[in-house]
């Protein structure tokens, strides 16, 4: 992950725990990639929501994901940011 890509994904986890409709389309998107079916998905429309940086941020983090080896964010040193995002949108989520 090169530094433009990292600052992406820190200011989508920024985002994502914050309490707004951005900030829970940002954990969907986020949590997507961490489990997907424990999770839920992220409905690609919902870039139609965001302001044009977030979007951008997500159009970098997906380009990493399409062609970095596949790591989770887990194995890049976020657990413990996606486990406080997990908790606070999906506290019913193991």
């Amino acid at each position: 992950m090169n530094d433009k890509q990292r600052a992406a994904l820190e200011r989508l986890i920024d985002h994502a725990q914050r309490d707004s409709g951005q900030s829970r389309r940002c954990a969907d998107f986020l949590l997507a990639w961490w489990n997907a079916a424990a999770c839920g998905g992220f409905d690609m429309t919902e870039l139609w929501s965001l302001d044009d940086e977030i979007a951008a941020d997500m159009v970098t983090v997906f380009a990493y994901l399409a062609t970095a080896e596949k790591k989770y964010p887990d194995q890049l040193g976020y657990e413990p940011q996606f486990r406080a995002i997990l908790a606070q949108w999906h506290p019913e989520s193991p």
